[in-house]
């Protein structure tokens, strides 16, 4: 009896146990994103790229443990189907307004899990960076750089930057060196508010990186999926 007693108390306390870390974990897993962020627009309001900066720290991000906003959890169909360019083009640039009048489409680019896209303002500078998901067609803001470096949407960096565009494209180069022997610089690099966007590869686009213009940092945008077209 008095071990019956006991194997009861034992899984009694086990079950509380569980209980208390279930609500534990639920309650530190509630959304706790920035609602009206600048750097990524619907951040916090269920809108494109609920996990904005505050939600994920730079580290994780870029160690590749995130895939990236716009596909990053997308579930399809069986025989789903790629939209057209003319349809990503179009779906940018109406996501475009959200970041000011006047802002257009610059470099677009074709990857295997979405589009990508740099965004100019009215006086032709680069000023940030979005996603188009190739199947769903949704918009959201490019995780990594996009949303951590840049300063003109609310990037913390300050003063004056370490890195101009040739520094920049040293700074790439000495990281391809060891990540991608053989890889190179393809195109000039884009500048940013507080970073640079650069794509290299083997003899033709196989990827993108950014180079921190301040501290150097080199982030590769591991989310794309392979290079296609652009």
């Amino acid at each position: 009896m008095k071990r019956d007693l006991l194997i009861v108390v034992v899984v009694l306390i086990v079950v509380a146990a569980v209980v208390i870390t279930a609500i534990v974990i639920g309650a530190s897993g509630r959304d706790t994103g920035q609602v009206g962020n600048p750097s990524c627009p619907g951040c916090g309001t269920g809108g494109p790229g609920t996990m904005g900066p505050g939600m994920m720290g730079q580290g994780m991000m870029g160690q590749g443990m995130m895939s990236g906003m716009t596909g990053m959890m997308a579930v399809y169909s069986a025989d789903a189907q790629p939209i057209s360019d003319a349809e990503a083009r179009t779906r940018a640039q109406g996501y475009a307004g959200q970041y000011g009048s006047g802002v257009t489409i610059g470099d677009f680019m074709k990857f295997s899990l979405n589009y990508y896209v740099e965004l100019k303002d009215a006086a032709g500078s680069s000023i940030a960076e979005i996603l188009v998901d190739r199947y769903t067609g949704s918009v959201s803001p490019e995780p990594g750089p996009n949303m951590m470096w840049n300063t003109r949407y609310g990037s913390s960096l300050t003063g004056g930057a370490a890195y101009d565009a040739d520094g920049a494209r040293i700074q790439a180069e000495t990281f391809l060196a060891s990540y991608l022997p053989g890889a190179t610089i393809q195109e000039e690099a884009m500048a940013f508010p507080g970073y640079y966007t650069l794509d290299f590869g083997r003899g033709q686009t196989e990827g993108m990186l950014s180079v921190n213009a301040y501290t150097g940092d080199i982030w590769v945008h591991t989310w794309h999926g392979q290079y296609i077209d652009g």
